[in-house]
């Protein structure tokens, strides 16, 4: 942590930044594997709302 003391002495502290990297396009087996996961996620928000109008 990088601290910082003005004139009145007053402390500021400052967090240590991480370091950068760029990401990487993913590959088609993850790109397959997270049209898997929307299409699971979409079932389960429309049985929740089946549900929910069943229930209402």
């Amino acid at each position: 942590m990088y601290t910082t003391i003005n004139e009145d002495g007053i402390l500021n502290n400052y967090a240590t930044e991480p370091e950068m990297y760029y990401s990487e396009y993913p590959t088609p087996e993850q790109q397959n594997r997270y049209t898997f996961q929307g299409a699971i996620a979409g079932l389960f928000v429309m049985a929740l709302v089946l549900v929910a109008l069943v229930a209402s």
